[in-house]
């Protein structure tokens, strides 16, 4: 493994969290979500067995959090087969350096995401002009370059199939970022959405701290590309998932799944987009 990997020099603890910071939930047999902070990672795999992978790797200085939550549903000294990252921002790569580092396995990203991964690309930097609440005001504290994993991450293949979950295809939802991808299960229609949407009005803070449900567009003050965003939701909801784990927010499922993601991307301009912002068209 490539030992020369490191974060952006604005890499830093972000003091928020949420009150289901540090507790999981078995959403079906082999899916786990897991709570670090504000944000959810996913532990993807039959926890019987160690064959299981990853999907996003927390917030920065989680990782023996992350470990130890691993260690509990799969066994001392398990390990994933891998990292999938659904996209490259700060609170979905804090520990992968880590984490990499202590299980020596692979990361895969999007093609497009790769630059923001192997130190070449910063992402366009956060956006607080935009509504909703105290987290888009914090949002130019959080960590904006991009980190270097080296030859630890490498591309998604092109054909749509995900490593180490054969059941699973990868689906690209850019919006919120360039290479977001989200995660689908044709034959039980289980979706890992990623940022594309999340269950949680993830500006404000108090909605963020107490965990309220609500269906809501991809995070307004990291988002730069609405146009792709909206796309991204009507492809989404168009696979008529019947259970979804997000990046933030608890998992949703059932009619009230079907009935909020139909709604969004119907309705998507006036219910995620902003009004005004430096990324708004």
């Amino acid at each position: 493994m490539d030992k020369q990997m490191n974060y952006g020099s604005d890499y830093k603890y972000i003091p928020a969290t949420s009150k289901e910071s540090g507790s999981g939930i078995e959403v079906l047999p082999d899916l786990y979500n897991y709570t670090v902070q504000i944000v959810n990672i996913h532990m993807i795999g039959d926890p019987k067995t160690s064959d299981f992978v990853l999907v996003d790797a927390g917030m920065p200085h989680s990782a023996k959090d992350i470990i130890s939550a691993v260690e509990k549903r799969f066994g001392t000294d398990s390990r994933p087969k891998a990292i999938i990252l659904t996209h490259g921002h700060f609170d979905h790569v804090g520990a992968i350096i880590e984490l990499v580092e202590h299980w020596q396995i692979p990361v895969y990203a999007h093609e497009l995401e790769m630059p923001y991964l192997t130190g070449e690309r910063s992402y366009p930097k956060p956006d607080p002009s935009v509504e909703g609440g105290m987290v888009a005001k914090m949002s130019p504290m959080f960590p904006n370059e991009p980190i270097n994993l080296g030859n630890n991450v490498k591309p998604l293949p092109a054909d749509g199939s995900v490593p180490y979950l054969p059941e699973f295809k990868w689906i690209h939802t850019p919006g919120h970022t360039p290479g977001q991808i989200a995660l689908f299960r044709e034959n039980d229609r289980a979706l890992v959405a990623g940022d594309a949407f999340v269950t949680v009005k993830q500006e404000s803070l108090y909605k963020v701290i107490t965990q309220e449900q609500e269906i809501s567009g991809p995070p307004k003050y990291l988002t730069t590309d609405w146009k792709a965003a909206k796309e991204s939701v009507i492809k989404l909801a168009s696979l008529k998932p019947t259970v979804a784990v997000t990046g933030h927010g608890l998992p949703m499922s059932g009619e009230l799944l079907k009935k909020n993601l139909k709604t969004l991307a119907e309705n998507f301009d006036d219910m995620a987009k902003p009004e005004h912002g430096k990324y708004v068209n």
